[in-house]
């Protein structure tokens, strides 16, 4: 097996190979399991033509362990690390760019999110992090100044000691970011907005070589939801009823950033993907131009999972739920529907096919469930799995689901004539019940339920196991649906076709 290759700076080097496509990728490939990851090493390693290299994105050092062996045509992994300071300490004020005209440019940034701004804090900041590093913009008297005068001008009313920490993170990814030895290549390919569609569009601005974006869940929604959530984030001011308080608080702070983020990578951007026509219009109502967004769906090995066999009606009934045992994946309410469904079918074995090492507490919570609900002897969690290997023996297919994108669980077992149960987000009612544009119908794949919800989960699930007739013929819908617009091969050859397009492009000024 192949290990990855260590951290190679570009600025430390005197020659660099240029690769056909740089992906960039933030918090995933190769370092988690699954999702994304796995849809990033697919691509390299279909792609076996082509020269990649990958910069993954990472809070700090050191990476963790990684996850997958490396693809032979991966030429290099790079980090960047938001929160890694190098350089100086501190030190006496720089002379070369003015406190004032910074601290606006990027005010202005993180409200309203531009190629040109982006563009502008560059110019300001380059030759500093060039000769200094970026400790210099962050523990000089420079970088003090900054921010009490955002402060100042913009949340004078919150906590200047929360809105320092705030405003270090967002402006300490920033600069990380801009500060990042780019790697050489042809094209530079990321896969969501934040901080890897914030490399991107440096990349298409400074070397004037296309930028591409796929995002498989909305970057900006997603962590709208984490910030509504978070618990560091304090909130001191309270705005009532009223709909003209214009006042901002640090959630409105970050949120903020987040869509000028993805702005900008929109901007940046020669085709911006995603999965499904929800996730389009989400990005257009974000700023994305319609005109250059585009679908391409997640694709499944058909040929391989179309020949498996299927599982017998008298074999033991077995349910599936695949996926990672996070809280995002509510093992819970599958745990509690297994329960409900114990006394009506006794024999029946109920399976986990994912990763368990992610969030370890929620694991062990899970098996706590598992022991309170006296289910030790029909659940098991198989942890990370080959799925293929599973799936003969496998009658109902799960998810129960918080939040997805285009989840390939539900492709997989799809493609091998499993019907699935699924709570009804993202794009799970077009795999299972048809897309818009499905002519002729191939019928409904299987039953969606709302989410958090064991009983209507449970209810569903028996629907299916009690009905054989009724399993083979959602089955059979379902390898239709998968072979007609999920199959790998579609998706690949949009990819490459994307691809021999940009790498061959000349050279253009963005801004």
């Amino acid at each position: 097996m192949r290990s990855f290759l260590k951290w190679r700076n570009p600025q430390n080097e005197s020659t660099q190979a240029v690769v056909d496509v740089c992906l960039i990728v933030e918090g995933a490939y190769p370092y988690v399991a699954g999702g994304v990851s796995s849809w990033v090493d697919g691509l390299i390693r279909r792609h076996d033509r082509l020269r990649f290299s990958v910069v993954a994105i990472l809070p700090e050092p050191p990476p963790p362990v990684s996850k997958y062996p490396a693809p032979a045509n991966l030429v290099e992994l790079h980090h960047l690390y938001l929160s890694k300071i190098e350089g100086h300490r501190g030190g006496r004020r720089p002379g070369d760019i003015n406190g004032g005209e910074l601290s606006a440019a990027v005010d202005t940034f993180l409200r309203n999110g531009s190629l040109a701004g982006l563009a502008n804090i560059n110019a300001m900041v380059a030759p500093l992090l060039r000769t200094r590093g970026l400790a210099s913009l962050l523990n000089s008297s420079f970088a003090w100044e900054v921010v009490c005068d955002v402060y100042q001008r913009t949340m004078p009313h919150e906590s200047f000691l929360h809105f320092f920490w705030g405003w270090r993170a967002l402006f300490g990814g920033l600069i990380a970011t801009l500060g990042f030895g780019l790697p050489s290549a042809r094209v530079y390919h990321a896969i969501s907005t934040g901080y890897a569609g914030l490399l991107a569009a440096r990349a298409a601005v400074e070397t004037g070589r296309p930028a591409l974006l796929t995002e498989h869940g909305i970057y900006t929604n997603e962590r709208r939801i984490e910030i509504l959530q978070a618990d560091w984030i304090v909130d001191t001011i309270e705005k009532g009823f009223s709909i003209r308080d214009e006042r901002r608080d640090l959630r409105d702070f970050w949120v903020s950033a987040f869509e000028s983020f993805a702005r900008t990578c929109y901007e940046a951007s020669a085709e911006v993907i995603t999965l499904h026509e929800a996730n389009r219009s989400a990005q257009i109502t974000f700023g994305a131009d319609p005109k250059r967004t585009r679908i391409i769906p997640n694709g499944v090995n058909y040929e391989l999972l179309s020949r498996l066999p299927q599982a017998a009606d008298d074999a033991l009934l077995t349910v599936a739920l695949v996926g990672r045992v996070v809280p995002i994946k509510d093992i819970s309410t599958f745990l509690q529907a297994v329960h409900f469904l114990a006394d009506r079918f006794p024999n029946m074995r109920a399976v986990i096919l994912g990763a368990t090492d992610e969030q370890p507490d929620y694991y062990t919570a899970c098996k706590a469930a598992v022991e309170e609900l006296g289910l030790a002897s029909m659940v098991k969690f198989s942890g990370n799995v080959d799925v293929t290997q599973h799936f003969p023996y496998i009658h109902v297919n799960v998810l129960t689901s918080l939040s997805e994108s285009q989840p390939l669980s539900l492709l997989e077992a799809g493609a091998a004539g499993i019907p699935s149960v699924a709570t009804d987000v993202g794009s799970c009612r077009e795999i299972l019940l048809g897309r818009k544009d499905e002519v002729p119908t191939f019928g409904a794949g299987g039953i969606l339920t709302d989410v958090s919800s064991p009983k209507e989960t449970a209810e569903a699930i028996a629907t299916l196991l009690s009905d054989s007739a009724l399993r083979r013929s959602f089955g059979s819908n379902m390898r239709k649906r998968v072979r007609e617009y999920y199959d790998l091969k579609i998706v690949d050859d949009a990819y490459t076709a994307i691809y021999d397009k940009y790498r061959n492009a000349p050279s253009r000024q963005m801004v």
